[in-house]
């Protein structure tokens, strides 16, 4: 009788090697939100083989060299402390990179939250996590732009924006204009956590809109579901509910599995020089029905919207106190 078994899936360090990237970005620069945990300690174990310099951006800098342990390499990353909650800190890590670097070449956008339980706000007064996920890393990209734009090498390797989205997005879209932090009332957490998501992908499908064509490429990706301190809101009964379904347990991911597809698009010869997708279990994610089923991989009804991701674009260089150059 025989029997048949489930490829390995690919990991972070596979996708190195099977891009042949090894030691290739020593004159590359290289920008990380969220490594103190989760898959941004993958995410920054993988690129570090590449000996890119790095750029490591965490809340507390002390705990992130901790969690990194024998990865870090002080000769080539640099700890950068931000509260992605204050804008202006935002601003004043963006501002210590640029003082240390003219060249940034690849920027992920990997620091989140999920399904806060009750509504609260930023330093800014901007919903949770509408300010964390999205607000802060379409900031970080607004301070970094002019030093991506020098970075481009179009033809050669472009400059690249990685937004770390997930499935969750299926759930809600966009709330109606200045309703991004449900001032209205009818918060929830996994409608909040969706918009936020949704929010990241618009940010690169809009991005890739206007600076593809100047050399700056940006992807959206699901790292899938993967056991992280990501998940630290979610109730006790729902985690169990989670590991007694066998489906979900298939499902789940280890950390270096969840970080592949993050660094496929950092790195992948795919995608050199376009973007503008969404992408799942490295590859470019399929259509699927709009179920809001926060498990599926594929995308939905309103994952690609050219008119919303237009005035998310606006609405967020308003709240961030910048003007459209465009």
């Amino acid at each position: 009788m025989s029997t048949t078994t489930t490829p390995p899936r690919p990991t972070a360090l596979s996708i190195i090697q099977s891009e042949n990237m090894a030691s290739r970005l020593t004159d590359k620069v290289v920008v990380i939100t969220g490594i103190s945990s989760g898959i941004g300690i993958e995410i920054v174990r993988a690129l570090a083989t590449t000996d890119a310099t790095m750029y490591l951006l965490a809340r507390d800098t002390l705990k992130a060299q901790h969690a990194l342990g024998a990865i870090f390499n002080p000769s080539r990353m640099h700890l950068v402390q931000v509260d992605q909650s204050s804008l202006s800190s935002v601003r004043a890590a963006g501002s210590y990179i640029l003082s240390r670097t003219r060249t940034v070449n690849i920027l992920i956008n990997n620091a989140g939250v999920m399904a806060v339980p009750e509504r609260r706000v930023t330093e800014d007064g901007v919903e949770m996590q509408f300010g964390v996920n999205h607000l802060s890393h379409f900031l970080l990209f607004q301070v970094l732009k002019d030093a991506m734009l020098a970075a481009t090498e179009q033809g050669e390797f472009c400059s690249r924006v990685v937004n770390v989205s997930a499935s969750g997005h299926r759930i809600h879209g966009l709330n109606a204009p200045g309703e991004y932090g449900f001032e209205k009332g009818g918060y929830e957490p996994w409608k909040a956590y969706a918009q936020s998501k949704t929010a990241n992908i618009y940010m690169a499908n809009e991005l890739e809109r206007r600076y593809g064509g100047v050399g700056i490429h940006a992807t959206s990706v699901h790292p899938g579901l993967v056991d992280t301190p990501l998940g630290r809101y979610l109730p006790a009964e729902h985690v169990e509910a989670m590991l007694r379904n066998e489906a979900v347990m298939r499902a789940l991911k280890s950390p270096e599995e969840g970080a592949a597809t993050t660094v496929w698009a950092a790195v992948g010869r795919e995608w050199e020089g376009r973007g503008g997708r969404y992408l799942a279990d490295c590859r470019e994610a399929e259509w699927g029905p709009d179920d809001g089923d926060r498990m599926s991989s594929a995308y939905t009804g309103h994952t690609y919207c050219p008119r919303e991701e237009g005035r998310l674009w606006r609405d967020s260089l308003e709240m961030v106190g910048l003007e459209d150059v465009e």
